[in-house]
Parts: C-alpha cells; sequence; structure tokens
C-alpha cells in the first residue's frame, strides 16, 4: 500500500512521516475549511473547526473511493500559530477521532488570513488508492 520513508540515522517524527511513497490512483482534495457541507460555520473554535475540516476531506474522499488511510501528504494553513501551538493536544486528539493513527507526509504553516474570514484552518490532502 504505502511506505514510510524514513531516512536512517534521522529522529523518528512524531505525528507526521517525512516522506511516504505510494502507487495507486491519486486524488487531490482542494483546501477543506471548517464550515458544513451547507458552507456555515457552526462554531468559531479551533479545534471545532478541525474536526469539521477533517471531516469535509474524509467526505471528498469517500467520493473517490478512498478512506483516510490512503492520505500520503496534507498541508495544514493556520492563521494562529500560537493558538495552534497552545491547542497542539486536543488538535492532535481530534485528528485521531476522525483520521485514525494514520500519518502522512505533512507541513503546517501559518498564513495572514484565509478567504473566508471566519476560518481558522485550511487543509489541503492528496490520497493514493491501491490499484
Amino acid at each position: 500500500m504505502h511506505e514510510i520513508l524514513q531516512p536512517e540515522g534521522w529522529a523518528k517524527p512524531i505525528g507526521y512521516a517525512n516522506g511516504v511513497l505510494a502507487h495507486g490512483r491519486q486524488i487531490w482534495v482542494g483546501g477543506q475549511i471548517g464550515w458544513s457541507a451547507h458552507q456555515a460555520f457552526e462554531s468559531d473554535d479551533l479545534v471545532d473547526q478541525v474536526r469539521q475540516t477533517l471531516l469535509n476531506i474524509v467526505a471528498v474522499l469517500a467520493e473517490g473511493g478512498a478512506e483516510p488511510q490512503h492520505i500520503v501528504s496534507m498541508t495544514w494553513y493556520f492563521v494562529d500559530k500560537q493558538e495552534y501551538l497552545a491547542r497542539l493536544k486536543e488538535i492532535g486528539a481530534v485528528y485521531r477521532e476522525v483520521l485514525g493513527r494514520h500519518y502522512p507526509a505533512m507541513a503546517a504553516v501559518q498564513v495572514v488570513a484565509l478567504m473566508e474570514d471566519r476560518a481558522k484552518v485550511e487543509i489541503q490532502a492528496t490520497a493514493v488508492v491501491p490499484e
């Protein structure tokens, strides 16, 4: 299915992989934010928005016949680095609740703003479904 790439001698990453090798059908999930299927925010809380964002990603993946374990890469965009760091344990718990203990290659970036004013996080994902 997927092979985690961990160079010899490197410290093991926590909560992400340095690289992933995968073969199969590829799915790119556009940037998802923490609003409902009807494009309405139900919360302004960061952790609630992370949960909804991850659920949105799972829904898009399902449309392509993919599941969370098929995710090979994610890029997270946050508007507040300090809030992210302060709530990292809660975010990790929500991540495991929605996606399980599958940790693809990831990047997290602080941005000045997102296109939706109430959005606190946006996540892009790439998945590879074995043929």
